[in-house]
């Protein structure tokens, strides 16, 4: 089961999708209300490198934890994309902010982390 949060009409919803193959006669759905307010993304300070996104895609995996120093080159996250996972690295050395969380979908050039 893959589990999304779908925002329609300013709503948003936690929906738990599970694939049972052809058969569509099966299939059970659930949705339940998360919250009325629009999704937002984090905020992050805007000092240090920003780790931008090479590529649309989702934020399969967070390998660090949020404010532990890094070393240049070290993986941060994994950002799936076409089915595929990818290791995104830290710029620099430094502490890392993440302005983004596991399971978002993100867009190119959007920011990931700010190491500083």
């Amino acid at each position: 089961m893959r589990n999304f949060i779908v925002t329609i009409d300013g709503k948003s919803y936690s929906v738990g999708v599970e694939e049972v193959g052809s058969d569509t006669s099966s299939v059970v759905s659930e949705t339940k209300t998360v919250s009325s307010a629009p999704v937002t993304a984090p905020k992050i300070s805007a000092e240090g490198e920003k780790v931008l996104s090479p590529f649309p895609g989702i934020i399969k995996n967070i390998l660090v934890a949020d404010g532990s120093q890094v070393k240049k080159d070290q993986p941060i996250m994994v950002l799936e994309a076409m089915k595929m996972d990818n290791e995104i690295t830290a710029p620099c050395d430094g502490k890392v902010t993440f302005g983004a969380a596991k399971g978002a979908n993100v867009e190119t050039n959007a920011v990931l982390a700010v190491i500083g």
